[in-house]
């Protein structure tokens, strides 16, 4: 069996037990709340299950809940943690709890949103007891707005005993952007927030995992399952497994790497897919497309300018991700791997070319754009180009 490894990964672990520490020792009246971001195949899952088999002492609670694979309906996560639970014993209406808990027999049409909502939120209370609990919300990028909003208000009730762990890609490369944004805004407002942000895996950390498989890696063959995996924690694991019992050097044989999950475009949620007579012949490099100066959008007034595309860097990109994540200069420095003083040149470069004039206004720019689907090769450059919204028909 391949180990489980949390190579990379003390720190994030050590913070998390901090939080659970506060709310043990009752030194909050409302949640404690930690977020992690990441993109596919990081480790955010893996993170969240070693940091609970580490708790001490254990919590009296577990409410773990995530979306739907397909068609993600209204209050998922509650239906999650609901499903398999005996609920007759609970002191709630009997219609509500199996409208929360998505049951075929439930009404259709009884409560009105607000008061669903505080239903679900009392529901939350009666599971949790007197705690201690912890709330693990898994891919929050794929929850339903019913669910964000249960979320946004979990983090906030008073005198309940938890902690909030939530688990997600950055906003950006949610399902809702806007709400997933706003949703993440108002977790990152809580006071004492643990936020963190996983990346891939350094050289380094890639030759302790190794060294958990093969005695002594050779030095070339750390390099090159780096390369392959990209440092991707999930991509490396299926490395492992596919070589697993043989030499070290068959890792060297040319082959793909492992895609991680969320890769698959079965798995991931829809994205409105890009007209292709908005997308130009490839530059001079194979396999690069660049996009064309967007045409105005149809019932647009004649002669009307679009905005044109703004071109960003692979750096840049991944600095704005951290942005919309809620990250100051020194995390997201931490997270890519740079210095803090390179961030903020990155966030002055984002603000003039996006015309925003702050941290907040650029996030929020990037939760309503859809980037374009492929880099874009300017200048010997490879850039990632950003259409404006308004370049894209209406939905």
């Amino acid at each position: 069996m391949l180990p489980v490894s949390m190579v990379g990964r003390a720190g994030e672990l050590a913070e998390l037990d901090r939080a659970w520490s506060s709310v043990v020792l009752g030194r909050r009246r409302s949640p404690a709340v930690a977020v992690v971001t990441g993109g596919p195949g990081v480790g955010k899952s893996l993170l969240v299950a070693a940091a609970l088999d580490a708790f001490t002492p254990r919590p009296a609670v577990v409410l773990n809940g995530a979306a739907r694979v397909h068609s993600p309906a209204p209050y998922d996560w509650l239906a999650a943690v609901l499903s398999g639970r005996d609920t007759t014993r609970l002191d709630l209406p009997a219609d509500a709890l199996a409208w929360l808990a998505q049951q075929p027999t439930a009404p259709r049409e009884r409560y009105a949103p607000g008061t669903l909502l505080r239903l679900a939120v009392r529901t939350v209370r009666v599971l949790v007891g007197a705690g201690p609990a912890v709330l693990v919300v898994e891919d929050l990028h794929a929850l339903d707005p019913a669910s964000l909003n249960l979320v946004g208000e979990l983090a906030t009730a008073d005198g309940l005993l938890a902690l909030l762990v939530v688990a997600t890609r950055p906003a950006a490369r949610a399902v809702s952007p806007e709400l997933a944004g706003r949703t993440l805004a108002r977790l990152c407002g809580v006071r004492g927030v643990v936020r963190q942000h996983l990346g891939p895996l350094r050289p380094a950390e890639v030759a302790e995992v190794l060294t958990q498989v093969y005695a002594d890696p050779r030095p070339e063959l750390v390099h090159e399952v780096w390369r392959r995996t990209e440092g991707n924690p999930y991509a490396l694991t299926e490395l492992l497994a596919a070589y697993a019992g043989q030499d070290p050097d068959a890792l060297l044989a040319p082959a793909g790497s492992p895609v991680p999950p969320e890769s698959d475009p079965a798995s991931s949620p829809s994205r409105p897919a890009v007209p292709a007579s908005r997308v130009a012949v490839p530059e001079s490099r194979p396999g690069r497309l660049a996009r064309r100066r967007a045409a105005p959008e149809p019932g647009s007034a004649p002669g009307s300018a679009v905005p044109p595309p703004v071109c960003l860097t692979g750096r840049e990109v991944e600095v704005l991700d951290c942005l919309v994540a809620g990250m100051s200069n020194k995390q997201a420095a931490r997270a890519l791997g740079i210095s803090v003083r390179t961030v903020t040149v990155h966030v002055s470069n984002l603000l003039r070319k996006t015309g925003t004039a702050s941290r907040t206004e650029v996030a929020l720019w990037a939760v309503r754009q859809r980037p374009a689907p492929h880099g874009a090769t300017l200048d010997g450059v490879d850039h990632e180009v950003i259409a404006p919204a308004s370049a894209y028909p209406r939905q």
